[in-house]
């Protein structure tokens, strides 16, 4: 499904990423949790292809990219087997929810207009947002922005969906209705870098802890939050779960 082998990524002396590897399975949603800077939202993007690692191998079903060889038909093969949702939506500020879901399906997928218009329509029924359909996003709250950044990905149809921290620019009140969409769909393999530490555990079947770009630590969900083995993760846990109780 998911096969990546030895990426490692630079920016300029910095390692940012040291030679990592993970696989992930059809079906199965994996969230990686770990502090600010450790590499997890360029690890995302370079599975996609959106930043290049300057080694590894990426592989999602029969698409492979070698970071160390490799032409713009292996990246776009690449990121046609996967959809990105993002932090900040980037949602097209000059078109509206329908369109927006749309675009991609025209342009990438070759669909006809009315074909797309029929899945757009669909995907904005589940995020519920079929109400919307003629809305600009500037017109929609942050997380019915993200709402349509779902719709959008789960339109393509893709092998695996990436979500990169996709409630950390929402208000508290906005968290829980974008929570509840990504529940609703969890029958999509997912790899989602998050701070919502709840929310992994609920749904994640693995869950990875991610510093200074390596992993270092990974389990299934129930065990790693019971019984984390290694001093950083229990440490980061600790440091979470006190803000979390001092917050509320």
């Amino acid at each position: 499904m998911l096969n990546v082998k030895n990426i490692s990524k630079y920016f300029g002396k910095n390692k940012i990423l040291n030679n990592i590897n993970l696989n992930l399975y059809k079906g199965e949603i994996v969230a990686i949790i770990g502090p600010s800077g450790s590499g997890k939202s360029t690890l995302l993007k370079c599975i996609n292809a959106l930043e290049v690692a300057q080694q590894g191998i990426i592989k999602i079903d029969n698409a492979s990219l070698d970071y160390s060889k490799y032409t713009k038909k292996d990246m776009l093969c690449l990121r046609q087997k996967s959809a990105m949702v993002f932090q900040h939506y980037n949602l097209f500020a000059n078109k509206n929810a329908l369109e927006n879901i749309t675009e991609s399906l025209i342009i990438v997928k070759k669909m006809s207009k009315e074909e797309a218009i029929d899945v757009a329509t669909m995907r904005l029924k589940e995020v519920g947002l079929l109400d919307k359909a003629n809305f600009y996003p500037h017109q929609l709250s942050g997380g019915q922005q993200q709402r349509i950044g779902i719709a959008r990905a789960l339109a393509i149809k893709p092998s695996i969906i990436l979500f990169d921290e996709p409630t950390s620019s929402l208000d508290p009140e906005l968290v829980e209705e974008v929570l509840s969409v990504i529940l609703d769909i969890k029958d999509t393999t997912m790899l989602i870098v998050t701070h919502e530490l709840h929310f992994a555990r609920v749904l994640a079947n693995r869950i990875i802890f991610m510093q200074d770009g390596e992993f270092i630590e990974e389990n299934n969900s129930n065990d790693f939050f019971l019984n984390p083995k290694h001093k950083r993760t229990q440490s980061f846990l600790q440091k979470m779960l006190m803000r979390y109780k001092n917050f509320h």
